[in-house]
């Protein structure tokens, strides 16, 4: 099943990707889903301690690179 969720690449040392999967693993959850969670709490966070991010910012057309 595809999905139109956008793709990121990652690089990142080796020994931190194997103890970023260790604790996703302990977490019972996938990297991807490790990482994503910590997304939104960064996110909300931020959201928390400065202000709310603006609509603009995230609800454009990802298919309009002039907005990029």
């Amino acid at each position: 099943m595809k999905d139109n969720k956008p793709r990121y690449t990652l690089r990142v040392d080796y020994e931190l990707l194997r103890k970023f999967e260790y604790v996703a693993k302990y977490n019972a959850r996938t990297m991807n889903k490790e990482l994503e969670f910590l997304m939104k709490k960064r996110v909300s966070d931020y959201e928390k301690k400065y202000e709310k991010i603006p609509e603009e910012v995230y609800k454009r057309d990802p298919e309009d690179k002039t907005q990029q």
